[in-house]
């Protein structure tokens, strides 16, 4: 199982002059999932190298069993390092993508114009694919083969607006969530503040907030699984 994970490049908080980034439970929940399967995970960000950490995430009372795991393993460590530049990844060679979220995403994934044919591409390959947090906002832009907001009609969670208030933050981000997804016209889901959250529809699986993003990996691996059992 090739799985490909798409991170932010993003790092400056609007104009706040406070740092963002990818926020680390995101990656290091889904990362050991995947690893523990036995699949094979590329990193990969729209500058390509090291992406910059939400400094916020690593504190002390945002760190987790996975996160001080991550950090202590040389090996997702040197991956972390070298992420491979965005526009140089294809589809065709994974079975899937994962968008580990943090207020970065909503900066530049959610218009790289590499992530969104990405995803288009997978979509059209017939591929199942997850974002979970702030990279629902990845798929603003995303369509459907005959045009259409990729998100209209279906059911799709994400960083809701009362988390984002949570985190005093509703006036900085370019946009917010919630409001996004039902302005393209999608079913937005979702469960309390923090609280764990996956949907799936279709092709496509989304998860609420950090503590969503290993539960939204295990929903992935599920479905690849079925998927894998039916073409056998």
């Amino acid at each position: 199982m090739k799985i490909l994970m798409v991170i932010t490049s993003h790092d400056q908080l609007g104009n706040t002059g406070r740092k963002t980034g990818f926020w680390l439970e995101e990656l290091a929940a889904p990362y050991f999932v995947f690893k523990d399967s036995g699949a094979e995970i590329t990193l990969a960000s729209p500058k390509g190298g090291r992406p910059p950490l939400d400094p916020k995430s690593n504190e002390p009372e945002f760190r987790t069993d996975l996160t001080l795991r991550f950090e202590a393993d040389a090996a997702a460590e040197a991956q972390l390092d070298k992420t491979v530049r965005l526009d140089s990844v294809r589809q065709e060679d994974f079975d899937t993508v994962f968008y580990p979220g943090g207020h970065g995403p909503m900066w530049d994934l959610a218009e790289d114009k590499d992530s969104i044919k990405l995803i288009e591409s997978f979509l059209a390959a017939g591929k199942t694919i997850a974002v979970v947090c702030h990279s629902t906002g990845a798929l603003r832009h995303v369509k459907t083969p005959d045009g259409k907001p990729l998100v209209e009609g279906k059911e799709v969670t994400g960083f809701t607006n009362g988390e984002e208030q949570d985190v005093g933050l509703t006036k900085i981000v370019p946009f917010l969530v919630e409001d996004e997804m039902l302005k393209l016209g999608a079913v937005f889901s979702k469960t309390a503040n923090w609280g764990v959250h996956v949907v799936s529809s279709g092709q496509l699986i989304t998860g609420q907030n950090p503590h969503s993003s290993g539960p939204a990996a295990q929903t992935l691996l599920a479905a690849l699984a079925k998927k894998t059992k039916s073409a056998a």
